[in-house]
């Protein structure tokens, strides 16, 4: 037999064998959108966190938000520039507020150093709008757990931006 006859087989049970992977998976694709997450408990300290930022946010009360940031914390919040410290953050918060529900997926704390994964939502009937991740940090002064960064982001994109077609033409192909 000759060795160029056996490309065309080769390169079929190397399709099939690829193909057919999806078929001897461990655990089936789930699109990431259909995956839900697991709400999971807080230590004490930690939950306080959490419960202080969401009776502050309700009582839209901005000097309160800030008081729960390290003095040096940082909000990175989405569509927004970054705001540190105490003052930039109560400034960054003024006109915030309203119904809120945090929810927490993962967390991991090592001496003075922790943090928190979540989402938030408007009430607990709703779906997650968005997630966030709390950076803390322990004061030394009484032990109590800071917020040393706040990044959060919406579930929704934003909506893309419309290209204008060149002058005189046809809009440019690709997607959209």
């Amino acid at each position: 037999m000759r060795p160029l006859a056996l490309v065309p087989s080769v390169a079929l049970l190397v399709l099939l064998a690829v193909g057919a992977a999806p078929l001897f998976a461990q655990e089936p694709a789930v699109p990431a959108a259909a995956a839900t997450l697991p709400t999971i408990t807080l230590p004490p300290a930690l939950d306080r966190v959490l419960r202080d930022y969401e009776r502050a946010w309700r009582a839209r009360d901005a000097a309160a938000l800030a008081a729960l940031f390290a003095p040096d914390g940082f909000v990175l919040a989405n569509g927004h520039p970054p705001a540190r410290g105490r003052a930039a953050i109560q400034a960054a918060y003024a006109d915030g507020g309203g119904p809120l529900v945090l929810r927490a997926l993962h967390y991991a704390v090592d001496d003075t150093v922790g943090f928190i994964v979540g989402t938030f939502a408007p009430d607990e009937s709703r779906p997650p709008q968005g997630k966030f991740v709390l950076a803390l940090r322990r004061s030394t002064a009484r032990g109590r757990w800071l917020i040393a960064a706040d990044m959060d982001n919406t579930n929704h994109r934003p909506p893309r931006p419309q290209q204008a077609p060149p002058a005189g033409g046809t809009p440019p192909a690709g997607p959209r």
